[in-house]
């Protein structure tokens, strides 16, 4: 029995339908015969990589040259990062994974700073053009629609707008709902590959006790901020994880988010998360993107109360600040005495990107009852370096303003810089650095702002 004929039994397709899927199936090689030098090339990024497709690509590298390569932080190898590719390929990132970080600070790839919300605009409106998509979809249903899965939110407009859209056709990639799908007609090559999705796990397994202990507390002092009948923007990791385990008393939580994890499951199967209260999509959980593990690509499968949506439309803050008692929790690097906040750079070293961070902080501070909340340990290094800081690293970039940020969290409390002068913010947020570092930061603050 071939691969199409399974995907026939599971999901019945009219014979025309048939007829043009066959039409359009090739190899992954004969797929990418039709990429040429000078193409710039849109891949679906995070964990729903098509990753056959950028094999196939990079075993063409030596009949390809100047190549550009768009999408945010994709999960897993990029074989085309690796030193002695840039001849062939060069990537531009909108958002800079732990794969991409080397090449970009070494000057192999390139990084476009951009709130998330508007990645898609640039192809939307022609800023960047695209000659082909790589993607990895969901066999078509009995209308001969597949879906992009697990993201969604920067891929399906550039995809639109791409000249050749090529697809890996996978049945790993689970069937998600909402402003998600793509019709058979619209792609020009089919690629059937079946290929586990790449899983991105909540917690770094590294991370020690007493991180772990700093990560609880600040979710048990974020949780403390929330109130029964909010709506939820939170991502992946140690903090948003923390959060969650404190919330399992909250009534009529809601999700609307650029991006979830496996962290939602439990509270969703509690009822804690029903969006009963939102008054944006009740009942719905809103979003771009998953990152996880197989338990939520199961989870999202066929899933009616999870709509995926763009990311033009999910982080768009005036949609964002429709949902009333807006909560979003985002990170950072370091936060200096007057609120500025750094989540993109070490200094001049590039670390990730802007993301949604500054869509959702703007959108929970329009929202009625919105809270926007930057949540970060107090120290990095054990414990030897302040992420309270006098003023940002040299070269370090403000992605939040001092004019945008509400509520800080860290392990020793929260605070509510809105409306404070900068002396009031240094005393408030010097009360929630590690007590190690208030001595000299208080100096600092005497110093240069007499308070």
């Amino acid at each position: 029995m071939t691969q199409t004929e399974e995907i026939k039994i599971k999901n019945p397709i009219p014979t025309n339908l048939l007829r043009i899927y066959n039409q359009k199936l090739v190899s992954s090689d004969e797929a990418v015969k039709h990429i040429k030098s000078g193409d710039k090339i849109v891949v679906q990024p995070g964990c729903a990589a098509p990753n056959e497709l950028i094999r196939a690509l990079v075993r063409r590298k030596d009949e390809l040259e100047d190549i550009t390569i768009y999408h945010i932080l994709i999960v897993g190898e990029l074989p085309y990062l690796q030193p002695g590719m840039e001849k062939h390929f060069k990537h531009k990132a909108f958002f800079i994974g732990a794969n991409s970080r080397k090449s970009v600070n070494e000057g192999r790839s390139e990084f476009i700073p951009i709130f998330l919300s508007e990645v898609p605009l640039l192809f939307k409106l022609g800023r960047i053009t695209t000659d082909v998509a790589l993607l990895n979809v969901s066999p078509p249903d009995e209308h001969g629609f597949c879906s992009y899965g697990v993201d969604v939110g920067t891929i399906k407009t550039p995809a639109e707008k791409s000249k050749i859209i090529i697809a890996q056709v996978n049945r790993h990639q689970p069937r998600t709902l909402g402003d998600c799908f793509i019709h058979i007609n619209k792609i020009n090559y089919i690629v059937e590959h079946d290929e586990e999705l790449k899983e991105l796990p909540q917690v770094d397994p590294d991370a020690t006790p007493e991180l772990l202990a700093v990560f609880d507390k600040i979710g048990r002092n974020v949780a403390g901020l929330i109130e029964d009948g909010s709506t939820l923007q939170m991502g992946i990791g140690a903090i948003p994880d923390s959060v969650m385990r404190y919330l399992h008393d909250k009534k009529d939580l809601g999700i609307h988010t650029e991006m979830f994890s496996d962290g939602i499951i439990d509270l969703v199967e509690a009822g804690v998360i029903n969006g009963e209260k939102k008054t944006m999509h009740p009942g719905k959980i809103i979003a771009g993107f998953v990152l996880g593990t197989k338990k939520v690509y199961d989870f999202i499968d066929n899933n009616p109360i999870i709509e995926f949506h763009p990311q033009e439309y999910v982080n768009d803050p005036f949609i964002i600040s429709k949902n009333n008692k807006m909560v979003a929790i985002n990170s950072a690097l370091e936060v200096d005495l007057t609120g500025q906040v750094c989540s993109d750079s070490i200094g001049t070293r590039f670390y990730s990107g802007i993301g949604g961070q500054v869509d959702f902080i703007r959108g929970a501070s329009k929202s009625e009852g919105g809270k926007p909340i930057i949540a970060l340990p107090s120290t990095t290094k054990n414990d030897t370096i302040s992420r309270i800081v006098p003023s940002l690293k040299p070269g370090a970039g403000v992605v939040t303003s001092r004019g945008d940020v509400d509520y800080v969290v860290t392990e020793y409390g929260a605070v509510n810089l809105w409306g404070k002068s900068i002396q009031e913010r240094a005393k408030a947020l010097i009360s929630i650095a590690h007590p190690k570092f208030r001595d000299e930061l208080t100096k600092y603050a005497n110093e240069t702002f007499h308070i």
